[in-house]
């Protein structure tokens, strides 16, 4: 029985490890060359691993498609029902996590969530 529970723990501490390439263990984004570009290094997402985050002029501004933003024509926080008429706001920056749902020509699509 202690065997089994043992396996059970090491099994249970091995799927907590680590996998791939982390924030301390992958390549490491080049501040520089970010920051000379008007970016900022930031750790982004659960796994808060560096990223090179730009800020777009027009964050804010309403619109009905992509098309009309720096980035993406999104609604932040809310998932409308696919094909729904929607309006959006320009995204504020390229850090891709959280949850947002695209508007493209009016139309909501599929909402997603990244982490």
């Amino acid at each position: 029985m202690r065997a089994a529970f043992a396996a059970l723990i090491l099994l249970a501490l091995a799927a907590c490890a680590p996998m791939g390439e982390g924030p301390r263990t992958g390549p490491s984004v080049d501040t520089a060359a970010c920051t000379a570009n008007g970016g900022r290094v930031k750790p982004i997402c659960r796994m808060q691993k560096p990223a090179c985050i730009f800020d777009y002029a027009d964050a804010g501004k309403a619109c009905t498609d992509s098309s009309q933003c720096s980035g993406r024509c999104v609604i932040e926080d809310e998932m409308p029902e696919v094909g729904a008429k929607a309006i959006g706001v320009c995204e504020a920056d390229n850090d891709v996590c959280g949850c947002s749902t695209e508007v493209i020509d009016g139309k909501a699509t599929a909402g997603r969530c990244v982490d």
